[in-house]
């Protein structure tokens, strides 16, 4: 059997002037009852050099982004290029409207 003194410890309720119980309370945690993270378990400088590690592969995988964009860009203007010079891609893509050539 459980005690009354048990569960008024994990249940609090408000009584009211008329002795009816009202919501509720739940007991509120302390500001020193906290979890302990792995950053509090850690020391210092490892932590700075693990965030220091992340911004480095953060410098190299935006680096490596830039880099297939520019590799990108370079193909589809050497493409272009390569389109223009081509007479068959530029008849089958020309206006065939003549009449504004006329004169």
């Amino acid at each position: 059997m459980i005690s009354y003194d048990l569960l008024t410890t994990y249940y609090r309720y408000e009584v009211n002037e008329h002795g009816e119980k009202r919501q509720p309370v739940t007991a509120k945690p302390e500001a020193g009852d906290k979890p302990t993270t792995l950053k509090d378990l850690l020391n210092p400088e490892i932590v700075n050099k693990l965030k220091s590690q992340a911004d480095e592969m953060k410098a190299k995988e935006a680096e490596q982004r830039e880099k297939n964009r520019q590799e990108a860009e370079d193909a589809r203007k050497a493409e272009k290029k390569r389109l223009e010079s081509d007479f068959g891609y530029l008849l089958e893509n020309s206006g065939m409207d003549w009449r504004k050539h006329k004169n």
